[in-house]
């Protein structure tokens, strides 16, 4: 049995369950609690967490399930593995051992499997271009390929939900009309597109923008430009990543009014360091560090590489530094990602 206070209606409600919710009740003559209770978080960009690497296709199902567990302990009960820019034998061997993974935890009927809902592949095929490349390697940046994206599918058992692709290349619409007859998201992300690119994009059925303010030059023509463009336009929900040190929060409220709350979605883009100790660590071939203030850089470098931000402080952040509500913040982590 649980108590809290329902974030819709502040009514004190308790919920009965056995590995599943049976009741929800809301109670007459309710204790006082402060609590709060809420849907379970989802997240869908994580690259790693609580010292694992979902990149590594090496990366031992115990260790995978412990670092769930981890994420459990901040709200999050579903969340996408994401696979980031590499060699195609290093991405479709990641995939392929999540895949292989999760499919032991659903046999074992584990929660650790219901959690791993779906499959992020963001990159290779994004800008080679400083800033908005981020901290993928250029080396194994490439254009779209339908063929490639079909072998990852393969290899995922069909459970791959979301690609994050530039539309800059010559061969972006077709492949993101190939992602959206296969029922796949196209998310628009790491890009310097064009406003004629990204308009392009979205008509081929694009319906997202991946952390959007970030993987971006640092200085951009003041009216037009690749963030405004995405901004603009209605028919693409944003994600935005809000630990203070991505996108400062007057842009995070500024990008959340032009959005609207129903298009805004919160990620935390973690990577193998969140919930661990600053200090160094390696993320495949990059040497990076947790700095002391919550950052990921790359190890001598201001360049981020990720973050170390878990999704309950996400919604506090999004409260402290945007000015949300906390029923706006945790539709944001809740219903909008669901969608």
């Amino acid at each position: 049995m649980l108590l809290g206070r329902s974030v819709g209606s502040s009514a004190i409600v308790q919920i009965d369950f056995d590995n599943a919710i049976s009741a929800v009740d809301e109670l007459i003559r309710p204790p006082e609690i402060r609590e709060f209770v809420a849907p379970g978080f989802i997240d869908v960009q994580v690259n790693g967490f609580a010292g694992v690497d979902y990149n590594d296709p090496s990366a031992t199902s115990e260790s995978i399930a412990q670092s769930v567990r981890t994420m459990f302990r901040t709200g999050v009960t579903r969340f996408f593995p994401t696979v980031i820019t590499g060699s195609e034998e290093r991405m479709t061997g990641a995939v392929r051992n999540l895949t292989r993974t999760r499919d032991e935890f659903r046999r074992n009927q584990l929660p650790e499997g219901q959690a791993m809902e779906a499959f992020h592949m963001e990159g290779p095929h994004i800008s080679p271009e400083t800033g908005p490349r981020g901290a993928h390697p250029i080396e194994h940046i490439r254009p779209p390929d339908v063929g490639e994206f079909h072998r990852w599918q393969e290899a995922a058992d069909g459970n791959i939900r979301v690609v994050t692709v530039s539309p800059e290349w010559e061969q972006s619409v077709s492949y993101i009309n190939a992602l959206v007859r296969s029922g796949v998201v196209a998310s628009i992300g790491h890009t310097k597109a064009t406003a004629e690119q990204i308009r392009a994009a979205v008509d081929a059925g694009a319906t997202m923008s991946t952390h959007l303010g970030n993987a971006a030059h640092p200085t951009l023509p003041k009216t037009h430009n690749y963030i405004w463009d995405q901004l603009a336009d209605d028919r693409l929900t944003a994600s935005f990543i809000v630990d203070g040190i991505h996108i400062p929060g007057a842009f995070f409220r500024a990008a959340v009014r032009a959005k609207g709350i129903e298009r805004a979605v919160l990620v935390t883009d973690a990577v193998m360091p969140a919930m661990c100790q600053p200090g160094p660590y390696k993320l495949g071939q990059v040497d990076v560090e947790l700095r002391s203030d919550g950052s990921v850089v790359i190890r001598g470098e201001t360049r981020l590489a990720g973050s170390a931000l878990r999704m309950d402080h996400a919604v506090g952040n999004s409260v402290r530094l945007g000015g949300l509500s906390l029923r706006d913040a945790i539709t944001m982590a809740t219903t909008n990602a669901a969608r």
